[in-house]
């Protein structure tokens, strides 16, 4: 099987006026088509520098990354990104926001609107599409993001903390939601998380990266048994406690090393 992403010898360095800073060192990895891969590590170790670059927002310093067997150079539909704020234009109603991933592409044809309209209805948001952000919940704006995100019908979703503002019960609830979605819909996603319980829940995949520069320390399989569950599930099944041990001990030895 070919991978749908796929990073070959990425190193990437932030260079100020004062100091070059080594963010990622030689990342290599492959996400197949399919598959719900969670990024974790500690703070700074170049996740989210990471999303960006497969999402062709930024150019590495070093290496390469394959989408569709395709070189990136720049963003391209095929690559949906969904952010921890939901960035929702206050002006623009909840399904004027919803659709503006299709202006943007030129698809405000009949075909696609109903498309919206249809996760529009599978999100729950049926009732809101004339509203407001402001009028909306946390939760609810973050549904609205999923649906602007799923619109322009990409293959790879990046997850950058979408659930981290959230309160528990809502992000237990989103979780459900945006994992069944995707496994319905086929879709490749890749999460950058720092809750080791979301990872093990959602992923069939974790891999944990050591402190800056970023690097690929250790990759965990899921269980199949945990992963075939909905997330609130998974977290009940046998050996959940123990895999999130697992990962625990292995962030809190990429923490101190130097």
């Amino acid at each position: 099987m070919e991978p749908v992403v796929e990073l070959q010898h990425i190193t990437h360095v932030y260079v100020s006026d004062r100091e070059a800073s080594l963010a990622l060192d030689g990342l290599d990895l492959k996400v197949y088509p399919g598959e719900f891969v969670s990024l974790v590590g500690p703070s700074g170790c170049g996740k989210t520098t990471l999303l960006s670059i497969i999402a062709g927002l930024m150019k590495p310093t070093k290496g390469e990354v394959m989408v569709y067997g395709r070189k990136v150079g720049g963003p391209t539909a095929e690559v949906g990104y969904m952010l921890q704020q939901d960035y929702l234009f206050p002006w623009r109603t909840i399904f004027e926001n919803a659709s503006i991933g299709l202006e943007l592409t030129g698809r405000m044809d009949e075909e696609h609107l109903a498309k919206t309209v249809s996760l529009f209805e599978e999100m729950g948001l049926e009732d809101t599409r004339d509203l407001y952000p402001q009028q909306l919940s946390g939760g609810m704006r973050q549904r609205v993001a999923l649906v602007r995100t799923l619109s322009t019908e990409p293959g790879i979703l990046l997850l950058d903390e979408p659930f981290s503002a959230l309160d528990y019960q809502t992000k237990l609830q989103l979780e459900d939601l945006i994992s069944e979605t995707l496994r319905e819909k086929n879709k490749t996603a890749i999460l950058v998380t720092h809750d080791l319980s979301e990872a093990a829940a959602v992923s069939d995949r974790i891999i944990v990266l050591g402190r800056r520069p970023g690097r690929i320390l250790r990759t965990f399989e899921v269980p199949k048994h945990i992963r075939n569950e909905r997330p609130l599930l998974a977290r009940e099944q046998r050996g959940f406690h123990e895999l999130f041990h697992e990962i625990w001990r292995e962030m809190e030895g990429a923490g101190n090393k130097e």
